[in-house]
Formats: structure tokens, C-alpha cells, sequence
């Protein structure tokens, strides 16, 4: 009787957690496909822009960051930015802008750009600091590149973004 009143405690133990694991692997899955699908980085395209220096025309690749989603997340996660790369901010109006580096793990600097392109302000931010670095004017765009890269490709204030192309596409 032993034996049988065993088995029968298997079985029904058997049934209950094959159940129980069948619901925790069916969560699981769904856990796993929401997190894929969902994952919550924005996408951003890329775009090739001239900056018009003192010494010269200057080449930089941005991606482009025009919804609030991807303004709100910018360069936030990124490993490395390289030289010659960076991300251009394109708001809708004139306004005077705010930037801080929350879950940003690389040093940048920032450009403020006026609606006609010319850079009127920059300024080198730090890995993680919370403090906003603001424009001093209403600016219509914000151009973020590895710390240093504006002094060392020869841009400065008063230099001049081809700003043609942003406006033909919005």
C-alpha cells in the first residue's frame, strides 16, 4: 500500500509542478520577447555635415537625434564617440538649451548653433555629471563630439555648420 499511495503522491507532485514550470517557462518567454522588442534605445539616423572653419572645411559624421525620445537619450550608453563622429540635436524653434550627462560614460563637448549654423558657444562636459550646461542664447541646434575634437580639428566659435541639408529634410 506503501507503494501505491507513493506513486500516487509522485504523480500528483509530478502533474502540479509540471504545471507550475510550464507556467514559469511560458512567463519567462514572454518576459524575453517583451524585453526584445522593447528595448528601449532609440535608432538614429546618420548624416555627413561640413563645418566652414577659419582653416578650412571640416567633415563630420552625426547621427541625427529630432524626436524628444531621441533628444532625451543622446549619446547616453555609448562605450566610445570617435573623432570625426558625434550627434546633431535639431530642435523645432529657437530656444535657449540645457545638457547634462546622465548615463553618458564618455567626456564630450557641445556646440550651441544658431538657426543659420553658426556655432556660438562650446563647452566640455564630463562623464556622469548631472549639472546642465546651458546655452548662454536661443539656439536651434546642439552638436555633441568627443571632448577636444573642436579644438583639434580647427572649429571654433563663430564657425559655420552647412545646416542646407537639416533644413531641406524637415
Amino acid at each position: 500500500m506503501n507503494c501505491c499511495a507513493g506513486r500516487s503522491s509522485l504523480k500528483i507532485f509530478s502533474r502540479s509542478g509540471g504545471k507550475s514550470a510550464l507556467s514559469f517557462l511560458l512567463s519567462f518567454l514572454i518576459f524575453l520577447f517583451v524585453l526584445a522588442s522593447c528595448s528601449g534605445l532609440e535608432k538614429f539616423d546618420k548624416q555627413e555635415f561640413s563645418i566652414n572653419a577659419k582653416g578650412g572645411t571640416i567633415a563630420i559624421r552625426a547621427e541625427i537625434a529630432r524626436t524628444d525620445a531621441q533628444r532625451e537619450q543622446g549619446l547616453m550608453y555609448r562605450k566610445e564617440v570617435k573623432d570625426g563622429d558625434g550627434m546633431l540635436f535639431i530642435f523645432d524653434k529657437d530656444e535657449p538649451l540645457s545638457f547634462w550627462m546622465k548615463n553618458t560614460l564618455v567626456p564630450l563637448s557641445i556646440a550651441y548653433i544658431s538657426s543659420d549654423g553658426r556655432i556660438l558657444e562650446i563647452y566640455d562636459m564630463e562623464p556622469g555629471n548631472l549639472n546642465p550646461v546651458q546655452s548662454s542664447r536661443s539656439v536651434r541646434y546642439a552638436l555633441e563630439v568627443p571632448q577636444g575634437w573642436f579644438g583639434r580639428a580647427g572649429i571654433g566659435i563663430g564657425d559655420i555648420l552647412d545646416v542646407s541639408a537639416i533644413t531641406a529634410t524637415q
